[in-house]
C-alpha cells in the first residue's frame, strides 16, 4: 500500500504541534539552529527528550556535532524567530537575535522563550528521512508564572497561538 505523500502532509497538518528552536554551539563558537514542530517529552526518570530534524539538514549535522543542543520553546510573539530558523537560505539566523549560553553547555537560549530545555545527545535513530534525537536533559526554565506565557502553535501550514479557557 502506497501513502500519497501530499495527503500524509495534508491530514498529518491536522495535529497542531508546539513551535522550537533547537539550538547549539559550534566547536569553534559559532551558534547553529533550526525550527522543529517534532518535539516531545519522552522521560521523565531518567529525564529525556526528543525531536526529529531531517537526515540531510546541514544545521542538524553541526548540532550533532556539538553533542548537546537546547530546546527553545517559542511564545506566541515569536513568529519571525520560527520562519527565520527554518528557512536555510537564511545563512546567519543568528543575526540580531539575543541569545546567552547556557550554563552547562554553551548552547544558545533564545530571548523571550517561553522556556528551554538544556539538553546533551543520549542518542540518535534512524527514522526515514528523519532522525530522533534523544536527549538527556541537563537544566531547564519556563517564564515567570505571572508572565502567564501565550506558546506558539503550527497547525496546517499556518502559525497561530493558544488562549486557555477560563
Amino acid at each position: 500500500m502506497s501513502i500519497d505523500p501530499a495527503k500524509f502532509r495534508q491530514v498529518l497538518g491536522h495535529f497542531p504541534t508546539g513551535v522550537t528552536v533547537v539550538t547549539a554551539t559550534k566547536a569553534d563558537g559559532t551558534p547553529v539552529g533550526l525550527t522543529i514542530g517534532s518535539f516531545t517529552s519522552v522521560s521523565l526518570d531518567p529525564p529525556l527528550v526528543g525531536f526529529l530534524p531531517m537526515v540531510d539538514s546541514d544545521r542538524w549535522a553541526d548540532i550533532d556535532g556539538a553533542g548537546s543542543f537546547c530546546v527553545n520553546i517559542l511564545g506566541a510573539d515569536q513568529g519571525e524567530l520560527c520562519w527565520r530558523f527554518a528557512k536555510t537560505s537564511i545563512e546567519q539566523p543568528f543575526e540580531g537575535v539575543g541569545w546567552q549560553p547556557s550554563a552547562l553547555t554553551g548552547s544558545p537560549v533564545l530571548d523571550g522563550a517561553i522556556a528551554w530545555i538544556d539538553c546533551r545527545i543520549e542518542h540518535v535513530v534512524e527514522a526515514g528521512d528523519h532522525v530522533f534525537v534523544l536527549g538527556r536533559v541537563l537544566e531547564l526554565e519556563h517564564a515567570a508564572p505571572e508572565h502567564d506565557p501565550n506558546p506558539l502553535l503550527f497547525f496546517r501550514g499556518k502559525l497561530g497561538d493558544f488562549r486557555l479557557q477560563a
